[in-house]
């Protein structure tokens, strides 16, 4: 894991974009394809703003959410209606996006069909995360029943996690997935989150989800 620290949270995503369009073009000198997958909230917004604009082949990537709520495309909790409005504008709309949610299905019967087309788009080239307060990333949260299926060895490329404190099921990719990412960036603004991920460092992944992917890991901190 490496700490970077920046003045403000300006240039923490001017930074992070740039880093992350490096990775992506760097992938694409050697490779026909690249995949990136990207969290939600509030705090990639920004990164994504700056991220569009970005020259690189847009057309050989593949874009995904890190998890996905399992809600319709126009409901204000997607994740993908947040990629699509700030991520895939600009240059970045020539990308291929690959979405969780499937209508009509259940989260558990989509498992397979959505691993299949994971695993088809190779390993991730950039992996880029958020973390809650309490160690959780993805949909990877801490005391939740599928929790140590999502992080086995052997999980397929996705997870469904059902939180007892939200309304609805949600996709997740697995621990081996995104700790498999080629780059991975994890975003955490203020002192709190700052204070967990110190203490996520000394607890397993059971207790401290994040702990599952911050081998090598590049960390961007802003108050």
């Amino acid at each position: 894991m490496n700490f970077n620290e920046y003045p403000d949270r300006e240039m923490l995503a001017i930074s992070v974009a740039n880093r992350i369009a490096g990775d992506l073009k760097t992938h694409l000198l050697g490779n026909s394809r690249a995949t990136i997958a990207v969290a939600g909230g509030t705090s990639p917004g920004p990164i994504f703003d700056d991220l569009c604009a970005a020259e690189l082949e847009w057309a050989n990537v593949c874009v995904m959410a890190s998890d996905e709520r399992w809600v319709p495309e126009d409901s204000e909790r997607s994740n993908a209606r947040l990629i699509r409005d700030r991520l895939l504008t600009n240059r970045a709309n020539a990308a291929e996006f690959l979405p969780f949610y499937m209508d009509g299905m259940d989260p558990e019967d989509a498992i397979e069909p959505l691993s299949d087309q994971v695993r088809a788009r190779g390993n991730l080239t950039v992996a880029l995360l958020g973390m809650g307060a309490d160690m959780h990333t993805a949909s990877l949260f801490p005391g939740e029943a599928n929790l140590p299926a999502a992080l086995a060895p052997d999980a397929p490329e996705v997870a469904v996690i059902r939180p007892d404190n939200q309304p609805e099921a949600r996709i997740t990719l697995t621990a081996r997935v995104l700790d498999a990412a080629m780059a991975k960036h994890l975003v955490i603004f203020g002192e709190e989150k700052k204070n967990a991920l110190h203490r996520a460092l000394h607890l397993p992944p059971e207790e401290a989800p994040i702990q599952a992917v911050l081998s090598g890991c590049q960390v961007h901190w802003a108050m």
